[in-house]
């Protein structure tokens, strides 16, 4: 009696300030990772209204004629382009500073506590809505991830993935990755973390 929530990082994304698309590259990642869905029953897609989830969300929808959603919990924790003339460097030191320092509030955007609170909140509410041993597909962003899983998970639990994984977490999850988590019993299962094995063929 569970459900699986596989958490996808948007694919490749255009170098530019704002709400920017997916690049042509990124377009192929999300091609093969809607690929590596189609074999599982998938209930349901729930994306980042950002256009780089959006868009890697409907190439899956696409490939699986699963529906899709949106979910303003799934945002990232900040966005360049989110607070006006904030230079690329300045978004960096700000980002940094909230990986350090998950109570801190950024003069725009959520606190990494925060972010992966929000996210918490709409897995818990997806396991309640559907039904037991639902298949979840959650479009989302790097850094919202790992705010859940460092908010979830013991730093040692963590470190089962990668050594470090708190201090280094912002490198970890690449594009069009794969985490897999399976919630039952109130409780969550970090199955596979930012797998790209399907990216490989």
């Amino acid at each position: 009696m569970s459900t699986t929530f596989f958490l996808v990082r948007h694919a490749i994304k255009v170098r530019a300030i704002g709400d920017v698309s997916i690049t042509p590259k990124g377009i192929l990642q999300a091609q093969s990772t809607a690929q590596s869905f189609c074999n599982l029953p998938i209930t349901t897609i729930v994306t980042s209204p950002l256009r780089r989830a959006k868009e890697t969300a409907e190439c899956i929808a696409l490939k699986t004629k699963s529906a899709i959603s949106e979910d303003s919990r799934l945002r990232e924790r900040a966005n360049w382009g989110d607070l006006p003339e904030q230079t690329f460097d300045e978004f960096v030191t700000m980002w940094e500073r909230c990986t350090r320092d998950p109570d801190f509030i950024p003069p725009v955007g959520d606190s990494a506590k925060q972010a992966g609170a929000r996210l918490s909140s709409l897995l818990l509410e997806m396991a309640k809505k559907h039904p037991h041993e639902s298949n979840i597909v959650i479009v989302t962003h790097g850094g919202l991830i790992t705010d859940f899983l460092v908010n979830t998970f013991t730093e040692n639990q963590l470190n089962v993935w990668h050594p470090n994984f708190v201090a280094v977490q912002s490198d970890l999850v690449r594009e069009c990755s794969i985490t897999k988590l399976i919630y039952e019993s109130g409780n969550y299962k970090l199955d596979v973390f930012a797998s790209v094995e399907h990216l490989k063929s």
